[in-house]
Order: C-alpha cells, then sequence, then structure tokens
C-alpha cells in the first residue's frame, strides 16, 4: 500500500537478519518522504558530521555531540584490541539458540522448588527500572523465597505497598537527579558545562553512597521490622554496579538482568556505539563495540569501584579486567524482551536467556469523568508523554503538538509528567492534559503512543499493538526506537532536539497507517503468548549452583556455614548452625563461612611482555603512589571529606524542595515505564570533619605500605604476570593453555605451582615431537614446518611457564592467606550476621515442633559416616 509516511522495510535496511535495525551505519531511508523523520543522532555513518570532544589513543573512538561512541575499525587501536581480544577468530555457531522457555503445566513449578532463598533485587535507576522487578519479586516469593528490593529510597512506598511479602532497603541515591543528569549528558562524556557545575564529583559521590547502600542490602536488617537479612542470592540490573563484587565478598550467585543489550555479539553494535568504516567487517565492529564502551565506563567509575571494594576487604581490580567482569566471569544474564521483537543472538551462551517483557497485574483503576468523556467523544486518541524526563523547553514541545494536532485533525492525551506539559495555559479542544494514569488502561483506549522509549512503556504499548513512535533522550531508548522501526510498527526514532510540528505529524501520520496498525497487531500477538516474569524466575532457578548450595541437614535452607573437624565436612544452614551451637558452644572453632559460588577474579595476561611489563609499571607506580601520599594523601582524603559533607549538605537540600514539588514528582507515578520519580534523599548521616590525627595517620598508612608493596610486586605480581603470559603465548595460535584451578590460598598454591611446573615440561618436551607430526599429517611437509615453529614455541614458553610458575604460584598462594588472615573485617561482619539471622530463625522454627531435635539427629547422622 503506497502511502506517504512509509516506514522503510527491512529488506531496505544495510546488514543482514532480524538485526539489520541495529546496524550503525543505518542512514535514514526515504527520508524525503514524509512521514519518516530523520534520526541521525542515532545511526550516522558519517564521521565528519560528529564532532569528537575527546581521543583517548591514537585512532581510538571518539565522543559525538550526542555523547555517542563513533568506532572506526580501520584505525589502528581498533585493529590493535580486536588481536588482544580475539573477537574476529571466534566463529558464529551454526546451531541456533535453544527454544525459549515454556512454563509447563505438567507439575507446579512452585511447590517442587526445594531450596527457599534470601534474594536481594538491587535496581538503580528510574520507577520504570524498579518496576519490572517488583513484578519478579512477586513471583519469586510464591516459590517461597524471601525477597528484598534494594532500591533508591524514594521507592520505599511503592515497593512495600505493591503486595506479597516484598521487602525494601534503601540504597540512598537520587534518580530525579540522575534523569536530569542523563538528559543532558546522554552518552558516557559528559558535557564541559556539566563539568563547571560540579555535577560530575556529586555523581561520583553518589556512586559511591548506592555502592555501599548495596552491599548494606546484603546484609544488614530490615529498617523497618529489624528482620535479620543475609543474602543468598544476588539478581542485579547492571547500573548498580555492586552485584559481582558484593557476590565476591559474600561467595553467592549473581545474576544481572536488563532491558537492553549489555553482552557482546556480532548481531548488532552496543546501544551507545555508532560503527563506521566498516568494509564487510561490522560483525566484528559490533562485538567490540561492546568492550569499547564498558572501557570507557570503567574509565570514569573504576576508581571510585576499587576504593569501596577496599572498605569490604576485596582486592583492587586492574584496568583492563574491571571493563569486562561480568562476561569474563561467565555471569548469568537474563534480557527482558520479547523474543519476537529482537531474537536471541546466536553467538550468546546457554546461560543468557531472553525471556520477554516483565508485565505486573494490571492495577485497579477508576478512570476521572473527564478522561472517560474525552475517550468516548470521538475517535481514538493519540497518546504523547515523556514521564519523568526534564525536557530542556517544554514550551516548545507544547506547542508542536498542539500545531500538529491542529494542522491534522487527530486528537491527543497528553501526559503532563515531570516537565509539566501544558502549564502555560495552552489548550485546544481535541487534547486532554492529564496526571497520573497507569499505563495498562489508557494503552487499551488509545490509537497510537508517541513518547520517550523506555522500556516498560514500549513495551506496554506493543502489548496493547498501538503503532509507536519514540522520541528518545539517553540509555535504551534508541535502542527501543530502533527496534520498533525495524518491526514496522513506528517510524524511525526522532531525536529529541528535532522534534517540532512536521515531524512529529509525519510520525503521528505513519502510526496511523494501515502498515504500522497491522505490524503492531502481529507483534502483539506474538507476545500475549509469552510469560516474561515466569521465564525469567525460571532462568535464575536454572542458573543457580543448587547441588552446592543445600544444606546437608535440612536442604530446604541454603547452607551458611561449613563445619569441619577431621574427616568431617558438612554444608550447614544458618539455623541448623545455631541449633548446633545451642547444644556444644564449643563447636564454633570448627565452623567457617561456606561459599556456595565462589567469585575468583583474576588477570589476564596476553603475552610475557605486555604482562610483565605492566606487573612491573604497576609495581612502580604503587611504590611511587606510597611515596608521594606522604604528602598528597591528606590532602586528598580532606578534600574527599568536604565533597561528602558537600553532597549531604545537597542531599539535605533537596529533601526540602522535594516537598514543594510533591504535585509534579507524583504524575504518572502508575505508568509502567515508571516515568515519574519522587525526589529523595539517602539514612546516611552527615559526617563530622576530619581531625588533625586522622590527616596524619593517612600520611604515615601511606608510607607504610611501602614495603609491602615492593615485597608484593616482586614476588607475586611480576612472577605471576610472566607465568600467565607465557601460559598464554599458545592462545595465539589456536591452543587452548590448561587451567589448573584458582589459587586462593597456600595450599592451592602450591598445587598449582606443582601441575604447573610437571605439565610444562611435559607438554613442551612433547610438542616438539607432536606438533610437528599433527603437522605433517594435515598439510605434508610445509605443516610439519609449521609444527616444528609451534613445538619450538611451546617448548619455550611451557617450560618457562613451569619454572616462573613454581615460584609465582606459591608466592601467590602466601600472598592470600596472608591478606586473608589480615583483612578479615567483612568476614566476622558476615558471620555475626549469619549467625543473627540463624538465632532468629532457631527463635520461630521452636514455635511448632520437635524440628531441632530432627536436625540434630540428622547432624548426629552425617558425623558418623
Amino acid at each position: 500500500m503506497e502511502k506517504e509516511g512509509k516506514v522503510p522495510e527491512l529488506s531496505e535496511l544495510p546488514g543482514d537478519g532480524p538485526y539489520r535495525i541495529m546496524s550503525s551505519n543505518l542512514e535514514p531511508t526515504n527520508s524525503d518522504k514524509k512521514g519518516t523523520p530523520a534520526a541521525s543522532e542515532y545511526g550516522d555513518s558519517n564521521p565528519s558530521t560528529t564532532t569528537s570532544s575527546g581521543t583517548f589513543i591514537g585512532g581510538s573512538p571518539k565522543i559525538g555531540d550526542d555523547g555517542r561512541v563513533n568506532i572506526d575499525l580501520d584505525s589502528r587501536w581498533v585493529k590493535t584490541l580486536s588481536l588482544l581480544y580475539g573477537a574476529s577468530d571466534d566463529k558464529i555457531p551454526d546451531d541456533p539458540p535453544p527454544e525459549y522457555s515454556e512454563i509447563s503445566n505438567d507439575a507446579d513449578p512452585y511447590s517442587s522448588w526445594p531450596l527457599k532463598l534470601n534474594i536481594v533485587i538491587q535496581i538503580v535507576g528510574s520507577r520504570g527500572d524498579v518496576q519490572p522487578f517488583i513484578a519478579l519479586g512477586h513471583e519469586l516469593c510464591r516459590y517461597g523465597h524471601r525477597v528484598r528490593i534494594a532500591t533508591h529510597n524514594i521507592f520505599e512506598d511503592f515497593v512495600r505497598k505493591s503486595g506479597s511479602q516484598l521487602e525494601f532497603y534503601p540504597i540512598g541515591g537520587n534518580p530525579a537527579e540522575l534523569m536530569a543528569y542523563m538528559v543532558k549528558n546522554p552518552g558516557l562524556i559528559p558535557s564541559m558545562e556539566s563539568m563547571r557545575a560540579g555535577e560530575i564529583k556529586k555523581k561520583r559521590m553518589m556512586v559511591e553512597e548506592m555502592l555501599d547502600g548495596c552491599w548494606r542490602s546484603c546484609i544488614e536488617p530490615d529498617t523497618l521490622t529489624q528482620d535479620p537479612f543475609v543474602a543468598d542470592a544476588i539478581i542485579a540490573n547492571p547500573p548498580s554496579f555492586a552485584h559481582v563484587h558484593c557476590a565476591q565478598a559474600l561467595g553467592i550467585p549473581v545474576h544481572l538482568m536488563f532491558t537492553m543489550p549489555w553482552t557482546s555479539t556480532r548481531a548488532f553494535p552496543h546501544p551507545l556505539a555508532n560503527i563506521w568504516n566498516s568494509k564487510g567487517e561490522e560483525s566484528l565492529g559490533n562485538y567490540l563495540s561492546y568492550g569499547i564502551v564498558d572501557w570507557l565506563t570503567w574509565q570514569g567509575l573504576g576508581d571510585v569501584i576499587n576504593r569501596w571494594r577496599a572498605t569490604i576487604d576485596l582486592e583492587e581490580i586492574a584496568m583492563f579486567d574491571g571493563p569486562s567482569l561480568a562476561e569474563t566471569l561467565k555471569v548469568p544474564m537474563t534480557y527482558c524482551w520479547s523474543p519476537a521483537l529482537i531474537p536471541k543472538p546466536t553467538d550468546w551462551p546457554p546461560y543468557i536467556d531472553v525471556c520477554g517483557f516483565f508485565f505486573r497485574n494490571p492495577p485497579q483503576y477508576e478512570p476521572p469523568p473527564e478522561l472517560s468523556s474525552f475517550i468516548n467523544s470521538g475517535s481514538p486518541p493519540v497518546y504523547i508523554g515523556f514521564g519523568s524526563i526534564v525536557l530542556e523547553d517544554p514550551k516548545r514541545i507544547t506547542t508542536a503538538i498542539l500545531e500538529s494536532v491542529q494542522a491534522n485533525g487527530f486528537r491527543a492525551i497528553v501526559s503532563r509528567g515531570w516537565s509539566n506539559l501544558g502549564s502555560d495555559g495552552e489548550s485546544h479542544k481535541d487534547v486532554l492534559f492529564i496526571g497520573d494514569c497507569p499505563h495498562e488502561w489508557l494503552f487499551q483506549h488509545v490509537a497510537a503512543v508517541v513518547h520517550h522509549g523506555g522500556a516498560g512503556t514500549t513495551a506496554c504499548g506493543l502489548l496493547n499493538g498501538k503503532p509507536t513512535t519514540i522520541v528518545p533522550f539517553f540509555g535504551d531508548q534508541p535502542f527501543w526506537g530502533k527496534m520498533v522501526a525495524a518491526a514496522g510498527a513506528g517510524p524511525m526514532p526522532i531525536p529529541q532536539r528535532e522534534l517540532n510540528t512536521e515531524i512529529l505529524s509525519q510520525a503521528i501520520n505513519y502510526c496511523l497507517s494501515n502498515e504500522a496498525v497491522v505490524a503492531a497487531a502481529g507483534i502483539a500477538r506474538k507476545m500475549q503468548s509469552e510469560v516474561g516474569v515466569e521465564t525469567a524466575a525460571r532462568s535464575f532457578h536454572r542458573n543457580l549452583p543448587i547441588t552446592n548450595m543445600l544444606c546437608d541437614v535440612n536442604p530446604n535452607l541454603p547452607a551458611a556455614f561449613c563445619f569441619s573437624k577431621g574427616k568431617d565436612k558438612i554444608k550447614l544452614s544458618a539455623l541448623a548452625a545455631e541449633v548446633v551451637l545451642a547444644r556444644n558452644p564449643t563447636d564454633a572453632k570448627h565452623l567457617t563461612l561456606f561459599e556456595s559460588k565462589p567469585v575468583i577474579i583474576e588477570s589476564r595476561r596476553w603475552d610475557p611482555i605486555t604482562g610483565g611489563g605492566s606487573a612491573v609499571l604497576g609495581t612502580a607506580v604503587d611504590l611511587t603512589t606510597s611515596v608521594t601520599g606522604v604528602f598528597t594523601k591528606p590532602m586528598t582524603e580532606y578534600r574527599d571529606d568536604r565533597k561528602r559533607r558537600a553532597y549531604e549538605e545537597s542531599k539535605a537540600e533537596s529533601s526540602k524542595s522535594a516537598k514543594e514539588k510533591d504535585d509534579i514528582t507524583n504524575e504518572d507515578k502508575s505508568n509502567d515505564d515508571g516515568s515519574s520519580v519522587k525526589m529523595g534523599t539517602s539514612d546516611t548521616s552527615t559526617k563530622k570533619k576530619m581531625s588533625a590525627g586522622q590527616l596524619a595517620g593517612a600520611s604515615g598508612m601511606s608510607i607504610a605500605m611501602f614495603a609491602p608493596k615492593a615485597l608484593k610486586g616482586m614476588t607475586v605480581d611480576i612472577p605471576l604476570a610472566l607465568t600467565d603470559g607465557l601460559k598464554n603465548i599458545p592462545r595465539h595460535y589456536g591452543e587452548t593453555p590448561r587451567d589448573h584451578g584458582p589459587v586462593t590460598d597456600f595450599k592451592s598454591g602450591a598445587t598449582v605451582a606443582g601441575k604447573t611446573f610437571a605439565w610444562g615440561f611435559i607438554d613442551g618436551l612433547s610438542d616438539v615431537v607432536v606438533k610437528p607430526y599433527q603437522g605433517a599429517q594435515k598439510d605434508g611437509m610445509k605443516g610439519a614446518a609449521k609444527g616444528l615453529g609451534k613445538g619450538v614455541v611451546g617448548l619455550t614458553t611451557k617450560t618457562g611457564a613451569g619454572m616462573f610458575g613454581l615460584f609465582g604460584y606459591t608466592s601467590a598462594g602466601i600472598a592470600k592467606s596472608l591478606r586473608t588472615a589480615i583483612y578479615t573485617k567483612t568476614r566476622k561482619r558476615i558471620a555475626e550476621a549469619r549467625h543473627t539471622e540463624g538465632k532468629w530463625l532457631m527463635e520461630k522454627y521452636e514455635d511448632g515442633s520437635a524440628g531441632t531435635e530432627n536436625i540434630l539427629a540428622r547432624f548426629e547422622g552425617l558425623r558418623k559416616r
């Protein structure tokens, strides 16, 4: 059907398969046709149209005016990165990904699930980011889990009044300020205006506050009931940042869930990246874009995270290891979008799932008479709303809406949102400005929707079969705009700065066309058969190390301690441990904290030259810092203290102003995308000024660390870097090095050292014979020559790794044991929290029965084996 406003078909777009729209060199197609707004901010392939605000290495990525990363695949920097990561050698598997999970009707999954866990769900973001996890929390409660939502303080009522048995823990941070900051700085590099205003310092302080809040959410009692709580598993969205680190400190599983791609794939680039000069290498550029964006993100927050890690007795993470922790550790990831809209890429591993959108149960809602009358008085209106987005010029947007309605003859319902659209008194007989109204109800009564592209609002609109125009501002919003356009259910996303009467009219005309209506209806049919929340809960359960988590005496509870005496090694829950200690308190010396999922973070070394060089440089920097820290450390501590106090004062001020804005911030509070947020403050009290003694102590501590850092560098870091670098040389010609396990203490260090030495000489010597033979079998004399070269390299590197490893791994084990013996504060705090929880459970457990006697009987039975 030929009609003005036709959106480009998938066949007209560059790239292959269902991901064509994500090709970063996407240019507006048919841009001269009415109804197809340009999307230059979100898909410009021409580097000349973008102004760089920063470069890092010659030929490295540049940041455009829109905050997105422009990656030149032809640059030396990216080519080097591709060699380091070996991205171009990995093949996309021919087999399709496994079928998406279906909910079985053969058995009740809730009653059959054996293990009841304490689960903390950590979320940073707006109400729209929190709301899907409330739906997930309700689902997990049905399995018998105890679920705590850890998010910003202002969402406490929203969580606690949502029903079920969900608990809440405040982590601090102000999502309204974060939202305003993101609108001003939509990409990775902040604007000069934000830097001059001191916003960067404030946001870094806020991140530090939230990191600490996330950690406390894992081990501290409920702030309302004071019921003890220690997490057995963590679910989090990636922007919460603390997830992997909290899991490492506790030794528990972590599972990430998100609404936009955060895992490297060749199918499409990172939503914040543009690729150009691909020359047929789009898949490589797509893959590398994730690492580049992660690396840039880590540069801004790595020091904050490492400083916070030190407060919970964790070691610092190296610059090249921090950005890719989730992928390196193979942390399970569940993506909360519909596979009908974006299928799972074939190169994602089995521990990554695409489960469908998270929908809550529709709230009870009775529309006001004015709204009902408007809906029933004419043709279905178009919904227009931007939720919590702080528009730079709301009057301009309001004018564009009114002029578009007048010029095209459609009707509109406009959500005032946080920008309070229509507040200047503008009006039109075919436009109704509204406040709070659930999208689940409203979207059943409109013809199309125009919004900022939050995942929740996008999902709700598509579920109801409504064509969608997205005006993105930051984050995953451009991503959803492209996905909707790819499916034909809306035009290309409209950059918010380009929104005007003409472009808005073109977009809405396309949404009202038959093509868009049919496409949106097709998506709705597929989505209505999905069960996103249930599938996500199953994904979480499927990725748990369930066997290792079970208590040996009470399999319905997770193990918290390990009882070790002689040959006895028995896993005990917090309850079982307290029952055992109540009978015989001297057994406490045989109890140690149990880690159901140890998180081992090791530095990666690609070769002995860069590995050894970086270790030498790192040691030199550490020693220099220790010396200069005598003078700089007190100044830094004093400056940080001033920042902390200033931040606390600003939070107090924003708390006062929040009361004056309640009528605005509560608007749209029931929207499923959560577009609105309230102002709030954390419960962190204002800190006192640092004393002179504290400043002197900071100076003394700095120089005191000189000798330990020198010893560790020379005996651990440098030998270990050389060992790992030598071990990984064969990886460059396709061979996978032997993995002898992690080094966690002296015993494991000595074991790994012995295996590395023995197998290093065995493999090195055998390579001289085996490699030429294998090469000759494959390619004759040419293959034999290549094999001989590999054999000589293997002989040199593997025996070298064996010799260096004999010393390096042993010394690393000693260093680990010493660190464990010295840094005990966090482990003691966790153990204390576990014991407190166990006593609380024992009091509850004793209300009913002889359960404690059964626990003791099973415990003694295991000891007699």
